[in-house]
């Protein structure tokens, strides 16, 4: 269940004194993919087709503001489809679920939605035809994980979960002739192709999926967030502590030259020692954060002397999704989807 939010006591922060032009770095691309978007209409769309309430099998996307305007609309997240009432909506998060979540909401009698991102459906897709080939999986992922979680229970007898590159090196397998690697979507690019290395090392017979695993928004906000790092005294990232691709976007930040990097929820979590002899701080945001938290922080830092915004693009992004086939069964139930994501373009 989602942590209700506890209002800060709201401290402005303050103009320091820092020679030279202050400015922010804006990455581009940032916060909602197409996936995201999605979800979160998805659970609009049956709210006003059904009404109150709505449930939702855990958080429909990793963000507390979402999870939170979500509920205040007549939304209930639960942890388990066993604790929605017989016969209610449930929607599935975009992260997935296991052939035993869809089995067990329909031993309850629930008229679901799936609500998962066509990405994350897509190796789903992958680990069922490698596990019929007769396959070993190595799953590169963190374990817990709700997307991991979904994707193993697809063939859970032939997968195994890689958490890290250490862990590629100890990890055994039945077959290493017939082994072949998959991975969660949002993951860090550098740290899987590396704990790929060190597998392929082990076992020079070891497959690759069919096409790119880590979804086009993970990959786009980290080339662009490397680039804003090389000039940044300071990251800020906008995202929850569960939001995966937030918390790499830290590290990312880190590994490419920033001297400092931050993630929070709000802009009220920003501190002013933050920006102690700062005169450059780097603004992105996770594939689940709206843009209005993002909008907030800058307006922080502009009290604080970053007035000087510079966007620093290095992807444009056009995909769209449609809606789960449950909510497009007749007119009423189609919406225009907003491009908020997509495929790279030059």
């Amino acid at each position: 269940m989602p942590v209700p939010r506890i209002p800060r006591r709201r401290e402005r922060l303050k103009d320091n004194a820092v020679e030279g032009r202050k400015r922010i770095l804006l990455a581009s691309p940032r916060g909602y993919c197409a996936g995201v978007d999605r979800a979160v209409v998805a659970v609009e769309k049956a709210l006003e087709r059904y009404g109150a309430p709505v449930y939702v099998r855990k958080q429909i996307v990793h963000n507390i503001h979402v999870v939170s305007e979500l509920e205040a609309k007549g939304a209930i997240f639960v942890d388990e489809v066993d604790e929605v009432p017989e016969g209610s909506h449930v929607v599935f998060s975009a992260h997935g679920v296991s052939p035993a979540v869809v089995n067990a909401a329909a031993d309850r009698s629930l008229q679901a939605i799936d609500a998962t991102c066509p990405l994350v459906t897509k190796v789903h897709r992958e680990a069922v035809r490698f596990a019929r080939d007769d396959f070993e999986i190595l799953l590169i992922g963190h374990e817990g994980h709700e997307e991991v979680e979904g994707t193993a229970g697809e063939a859970p007898e032939h997968v195994t979960v890689v958490n890290s590159p250490e862990h590629a090196d100890v990890v055994e397998v039945r077959d290493p002739s017939r082994v072949v690697w998959l991975s969660q979507t949002t993951l860090s690019v550098d740290e899987t192709m590396e704990t790929v290395r060190r597998l392929r090392v082990r076992f020079p017979d070891l497959q690759d999926p069919p096409s790119d695993d880590i979804c086009y928004a993970t990959q786009n906000r980290q080339v662009a967030i490397k680039k804003v790092a090389t000039d940044a005294d300071l990251v800020i990232v906008v995202g929850s502590a569960n939001s995966s691709n937030s918390v790499r976007l830290v590290e990312v930040a880190l590994e490419y030259g920033a001297k400092a990097a931050y993630r929070i929820d709000y802009a009220d979590e920003m501190r002013q020692e933050w920006l102690d002899g700062v005169r450059t701080v780097g603004v992105t945001s996770g594939a689940s954060v709206p843009e209005v938290l993002v909008q907030q922080v800058l307006e922080e830092l502009a009290g604080a002397g970053y007035g000087d915004v510079e966007e620093v693009r290095t992807a444009e992004e056009d995909l769209q999704f449609s809606l789960p086939k449950e909510l497009r069964s007749d007119a009423a139930g189609r919406r225009d989807e907003r491009a908020l994501g997509g495929r790279t373009r030059a």
